[in-house]
């Protein structure tokens, strides 16, 4: 009998740079890892490697520098002051952006903070303190200086930093900070609005431009070459870009689903087995101590294969278990795996199987697996990810 279901190994890789053969290093480093003495593991259909996004961008040379920034905002912003919307409170996620942004910007650049978190739970007012003191405002659009008396400094506990005065800072003369969660506050400073906020991104927009606001949002940056080794994404802009240096940032990789693709048949060729791929970055998961939201990029994975198309259809075990009847528990939940296929995703057989595409868990799985730090393993082999209890 099979004693083991999922398993989600890190797998290691020496460093690549670019212009590096991705597909052929990612093919011999795994095919290395399956013979390891000390972790030997064989190579099924229906498998699943994962490959982080920061190292196809890596290898693409995918980076754009601060003046690149500052070109398309010269480019896309007409002179005259501009709101910039709801971006979330971050140093490598989206301070260089900003910089870039007011390097371009002729006039003053007036940032409109939601509170009391960012889109992503990164926090700008302490919840307890927001609660008590809330009703201590003159409206729910205020000023800096309102913020201080009613609400005092909000420093973030993970990185010691005040980012409404980190913000405010990088162009005293020329940057102010407003609080309000309504994207129409924006037009009461100027006509031209920067949406900056990751997920509400369209819906933001939406309701700017029906108000006769002229809109840009960061996805529509660096969505272009305009010289050589400019790093650029058509797709995502400055959307999931990440703090590289002082004057430059990594952005999303370009053609993921392309390399996903090229990668799943040179899997073929050196392993005879369909092996499903995607390219992965943050993980869609909250931490709990915080309240902060991991996914600080526009999508779990920017490209896959096909296999990785849609949700899982799966029966909760457990629910099977517990209403089996005149069957045995063990008989009721065999019988409901077989059927499964023809069951309706709405039935009580799925209830409590909350309903996730499979890119976002598989990646979120991955994110968790690879981590962020020195680990080293940037490639991900997830075997029996599509087994269910029946399956041998």
């Amino acid at each position: 009998m099979r004693h083991i279901g999922t398993v989600s190994r890190g797998i290691r890789l020496p460093v690549v740079s670019k212009d590096a053969d991705l597909v052929d290093i990612v093919c011999t480093e795994l095919l290395k890892a399956s013979k390891s003495e000390r972790d030997l593991f064989d190579f099924r259909d229906g498998d699943i490697v994962g490959v982080t996004e920061s190292l196809l961008a890596r290898v693409q040379g995918n980076y754009a520098t601060l003046e690149d920034i500052a070109e398309d905002t010269r480019r896309l912003v007409p002179e005259g002051d501009v709101s910039l919307i709801f971006p979330i409170l971050s140093r490598n996620r989206f301070g260089q952006i900003l910089k870039g942004i007011i390097g371009g910007v002729r006039g003053k650049v007036h940032i409109l903070l939601s509170y009391p978190a960012d889109e992503v739970g990164n926090l700008v007012i302490e919840p307890r303190n927001y609660y008590l003191r809330a009703g201590m405002l003159s409206a729910d659009l205020f000023g800096e200086k309102e913020y201080e008396e009613v609400f005092g400094r909000y420093i973030h506990p993970f990185t010691g930093v005040d980012y409404v005065k980190y913000y405010r800072e990088m162009d005293p003369g020329r940057v102010e900070i407003h609080f309000g969660n309504n994207p129409l506050d924006a037009l009461k400073f100027a006509d031209t609005v920067i949406v900056a906020s990751i997920h509400a991104r369209f819906l933001h927009r939406e309701i700017l431009e029906k108000a006769g606001a002229k809109v840009v949002s960061i996805d529509q940056f660096c969505t272009a070459p305009r010289r050589d080794g400019m790093g650029y994404n058509p797709e995502f802009g400055l959307l999931g870009s990440n703090y590289t240096n002082d004057g430059t940032l990594k952005l999303f990789p370009r053609d993921s689903g392309k390399f996903a693709k090229e990668l799943q048949e040179e899997l073929f060729v050196r392993t005879g087995k369909k092996i499903e791929v995607l390219v992965y970055g943050d993980g869609a998961f909250k931490d709990p101590v915080c309240g902060i939201w991991e996914l600080a990029d526009p999508v779990v994975s920017p490209g896959f294969t096909d296999g990785l198309l849609g949700m899982p259809k799966e029966i909760k075990l457990k629910y099977i278990a517990d209403n089996a009847g005149d069957k045995s528990p063990e008989e009721a939940v065999r019988e409901a795996i077989r059927m499964k296929g023809e069951m309706d995703r709405f039935s009580h057989s799925t209830l409590g199987t909350t309903p996730r595409r499979l890119t976002d868990l598989v990646g979120s799985l991955c994110d968790l697996t690879s981590g962020s730090g020195d680990k080293g393993t940037p490639v991900v082999h997830i075997s029996g990810y599509f087994d269910s209890y029946l399956d041998e």
